[in-house]
């Protein structure tokens, strides 16, 4: 067997990929001009363990999507620190993939130069080796008929797998999920969702995933991280002691119904802070969001 074939082969079966941890420890972050400051993010810590799904819940405009790109290494915190396996973090890297709400495949690539695009440009898995390893992840999320196609002839759910694809070919330690089925219609979302969690059952990478849909947070995760109205500190982790394999079933028992109540009850107290605060626009987003999940 070719050493690039080899390298591929041990990249993709290697059960420690993507076990990796990310602490963040009295995280701030603020923007606008320095006498007139608002901060986003206070003092907030949170641990992302290995070879679990967190999942992070809070009111509209709270801050969800900035602690995504600190993680990520797109900006920067204030004060505090963000550890990836003890080491910090000093920017983006392809350790930390990011799936972001919006599809960023290239138009005018096909879905197979678009999962290939991150390898082949960087030159660390080339040739049969490369090709392999898109076929096997594009068998994965059942894109293997539309490898050849572009991305404005897939559905939306297909780009959001070739997405998924496209991430993880690149091995990160850590999968960070921004909203990443916001935009598809209910059935597509709830496929969406089988589709990711099975996903995740079988390798068991550590993931983050951001949404504002409880339902959604408690059919994917290992625990809920439930975020204060802004300035964003952690008001409570919820563990989501239901059994794996998931099936949307479970969301009608009664655990799920308890933690449905819990979550819901502090994001209720947290919208009202909001409303209370001036911001009654966006209150309507900040608790509507009553778990509408898409199954």
């Amino acid at each position: 067997m070719a050493q690039d074939t080899l390298d591929a082969s041990v990249k993709a079966t290697d059960p420690t990929a993507g076990k990796s941890k990310v602490e963040l420890r009295n995280v701030s972050k603020s923007y606008g001009d320095e006498w007139e400051q608002q901060r986003v993010i206070d003092r907030l810590n949170v641990e992302i363990k290995p070879g679990e799904l967190t999942v992070i819940v809070g009111p509209s405009g709270c801050g969800k999507s900035t602690l995504v790109n600190l993680i990520a290494g797109f900006e920067f915190p204030d004060s505090g620190e963000i550890l990836l396996d003890d080491k910090p973090v000093t920017g983006p890297a392809r350790d930390r993939m990011v799936v972001f709400q919006e599809t960023a495949l290239i138009p005018w690539q096909t879905t197979y130069q678009n999962i290939v695009f991150g390898p082949k440009l960087r030159g660390d898995l080339r040739g049969k080796a490369l090709q392999q390893e898109a076929d096997r992840l594009l068998a994965k999320v059942g894109l293997s008929e539309f490898k050849h196609k572009y991305p404005l002839q897939l559905s939306g759910g297909m780009q959001r797998r070739a997405e998924l694809a496209r991430a993880l070919i690149n091995n990160p330690r850590i999968m960070i999920m921004d909203e990443p089925f916001r935009g598809l219609d209910a059935m597509s979302r709830g496929l969406m969702q089988e589709f990711f969690l099975r996903l995740f059952e079988e390798n068991r990478r550590t993931n983050l995933f951001v949404t504002s849909e409880i339902d959604e947070a408690i059919f994917l995760a290992d625990r809920i991280v439930v975020l204060s109205n802004r300035p964003a500190q952690v008001r409570t982790v919820i563990e989501v002691n239901l059994p794996r394999p998931r099936d949307y079933k479970m969301l009608a028992s009664a655990e799920a119904y308890a933690i449905k109540r819990e979550a819901m009850a502090i994001l209720h107290e947290e919208a009202m802070k909001s409303f209370k605060a001036g911001s009654g626009a966006d209150f309507a987003e900040a608790y509507g969001k009553d778990g509408g999940g898409g199954h």
